[in-house]
């Protein structure tokens, strides 16, 4: 069996749809390999010149680029262009991760493609969105989660603002949120019979990943202060702790029975119940239940509380997450390739589809894909 045709027996929910992938950096893979794990058909088109940090890479190690084929395309020549007017005419969506304006120069802008193929869903995926004053402007990942006020609410008190790899803002607000578009756009134009332009911006998501905090501060209920919040390590049962090993666990006991039973496990049951929430004391606590756990390794307060409902749980490792014995269970991790990483997400009772395929390299799987999609 080929690449294209193990992938095309996959039976997942987006079984049957077509996705044209004009290849880009970070969230917009990330939202290809969400809509092809799901078992969409997405060809990759990559172009001879690709921004790479000036890092090479393992192709096995490309993560975000599994599941699907590639066909390598001169974007500025009329043979390339004409290759992917072709295949847009056939295709269901389309994904490109270019600066405002740059796919219209091409001949590729949403008006050129939709006359092609009226029913197309064209996903847009920027950083500031398409409109605005920062429309053209460059930014990364913290930029955007900096300007969306999403990255002032993480960190401690008095320390600046900490920020969260690029996970936050390219992969949840950005990759997530233009798969999520996506499939809006294509439920509606089964119903429509009309394509539609989706335009993700990474600080239009970040911003919406952090509505829970606006409306707490809207009601008076969260302090603009890092660290002075119930859920932003300013709790002391809601919080990250160093053990004797130098390693960590989190607890997360909000509500008053875990309270109870992690303030017992921890030996300290002379601390009044009731005064949980009363902020006041979260500093004198904290302190307390960091020199207990300072007092064990991350392991031996694994085993002190094995069977505690308590919301505890050690801070693994990338390296240790896949032999846990939880993750093991669900297979949360699988291995393609020689590579380990993480599973399709989420799971489907009817139509979960197989494992998704290797990462291709630029140009590889392009001759049976083509066929697949009806060129030559």
């Amino acid at each position: 069996m080929t690449f294209h045709e193990e992938q095309q027996s996959r039976r997942g929910p987006l079984s049957g749809i077509r996705i044209l992938e004009i290849a880009g950096l970070g969230p917009g893979p990330f939202a290809a390999m969400m809509l092809s794990d799901m078992g969409a058909d997405v060809l990759r088109i990559d172009r001879k010149e690709v921004a790479d940090f000036g890092i090479q890479r393992d192709p096995r190690a490309e993560v975000t680029k599994r599941g699907r084929a590639s066909v390598m395309a001169d974007l500025k020549s009329p043979e390339g262009i004409s290759i992917v007017r072709q295949l847009i005419a056939r295709a269901d969506g389309l994904l490109e991760g270019f600066r405002p304006g740059v796919m219209e120069r091409l001949g590729l802008g949403p008006e050129d493609c939709l006359k092609l193929n009226p029913k197309l869903v064209y996903g847009r995926m920027t950083g500031y969105g398409q409109t605005g004053p920062l429309a053209q402007a460059a930014g990364h990942d913290i930029n955007y989660l900096a300007l969306s006020g999403t990255l002032s609410l993480i960190g401690e008190r008095d320390r600046p603002p900490v920020f969260p790899g690029n996970l936050l803002g390219d992969y949840g607000g950005g990759g997530m949120y233009l798969a999520f578009g996506m499939v809006c756009a294509l439920l509606e134009a089964r119903t429509s019979g009309k394509g539609q332009v989706v335009d993700a911006a990474i600080v239009d998501g970040a911003a919406s990943l952090a509505a829970y905090v606006h409306g707490l501060r809207a009601g008076g209920y969260w302090s603009s202060e890092r660290a002075d919040n119930m859920v932003d390590g300013g709790a002391p049962y809601y919080n990250v702790y160093a053990t004797a090993d130098n390693r960590y666990v989190a607890v997360g006991a909000i509500e008053k029975k875990f309270y109870a039973a992690l303030m017992t496990t921890l030996g300290l049951t002379d601390e009044p119940m009731d005064k949980q929430h009363d902020k006041t004391r979260w500093p004198g606590l904290k302190k307390r239940i960091a020199e207990v756990f300072a007092t064990k390794t991350r392991d031996e307060w694994c085993e002190s509380f094995e069977g505690v409902d308590a919301c505890f749980s050690p801070v693994l490792e990338a390296g240790e997450a896949p032999l846990h014995a939880h993750l093991k269970a669900r297979d949360i991790f699988i291995e393609i390739d020689g590579v380990v990483q993480p599973a399709p997400a989420p799971r489907f009772s009817r139509t979960s589809g197989v494992t998704p395929g290797r990462p291709m390299a630029p140009g590889q799987g392009a001759e049976e894909a083509l066929a697949a999609w009806g060129l030559e």
